[in-house]
């Protein structure tokens, strides 16, 4: 697809990677990646097109990991959620010393620091231009982000969901371990289930596979890749539904 004269979606939800806050470091959020997201995000919005954003928690909870070993799943994943809060609350930050104006709802009850998720009032906020930063995941435990991003992007009505992850892309087999992958420009979702390719969890793929919203994989680290989507020019792969 090449890029149009105008945005080529009126409506995209973001999944990032937690994980890729890192940055440099060991632990925590490194400010650097931060601002970077914040101005990828903000570039967007400037294009015209209504945002909203999932964000993981591995940043957070990689350093608790150990910890939650001999933990039941279901507080394991809690502290999952609670670690996704940390990194929305904190890129909700950045986006407002944009000025951008911003909204973080919760799935998990935090009324002095996020409004709960109520869906009306998150496409309300979207129509009024603000960035919509959906945090804790779906509330529950057993679902990961990404079955929080699809959620999310068909509740606000996303005509697609993009998912920034560290490689530019779907390939054949994991690129960081395998220098003979293929990668893939574009690839139908039947495809990516019959070759048992790594692109979401199942939960949140079997989503989009019903509703038939498409999903990009691109390189969150590479500047400008995110405003290249919304302008309808090809970036990473595009996961489709077409028969």
């Amino acid at each position: 697809m090449e890029p149009t004269s105008g945005p080529a979606y009126r409506r995209i939800l973001v999944k990032l990677s937690g994980a890729a806050l890192l940055g440099r470091q060991s632990f925590g959020i490194d400010k650097e990646v931060l601002e970077r997201y914040a101005k990828e995000i903000h570039s967007v919005v400037d294009a015209g097109v209504s945002t909203a954003l999932v964000i993981g928690g591995g940043n957070i909870y990689r350093g608790i990991r150990e910890a939650s070993v001999n933990m039941t799943r279901a507080s394991s994943d809690y502290m999952g959620m609670l670690s996704t809060m940390i990194n929305a609350m904190a890129l909700q930050d950045a986006l407002e010393q944009r000025g951008l104006a911003t909204r973080l709802q919760s799935s998990i009850a935090m009324e002095e620091i996020a409004e709960p998720f109520i869906r009306r009032r998150a496409l309300r906020h979207l129509e009024k231009g603000r960035v919509v930063i959906f945090g804790s995941g779906t509330g529950n435990p057993y679902f990961t982000t990404d079955t929080a991003a699809a959620l999310r992007a068909l509740e606000v009505n996303a005509e697609i969901l993009a998912k920034g992850t560290r490689v530019d892309g779907v390939y054949s087999a994991d690129p960081e371990k395998d220098s003979s992958a293929i990668h893939y420009k574009r690839i139908a979702g039947e495809e990516v289930i019959r070759r048992g390719l790594r692109v979401m969890d199942m939960t949140a793929f079997t989503l989009c596979e019903e509703s038939k919203l498409p999903i990009i994989v691109f390189d969150v680290n590479t500047p400008g890749s995110l405003l290249r989507i919304v302008q309808g020019a090809h970036v990473g792969t595009m996961v489709h539904w077409d028969t």
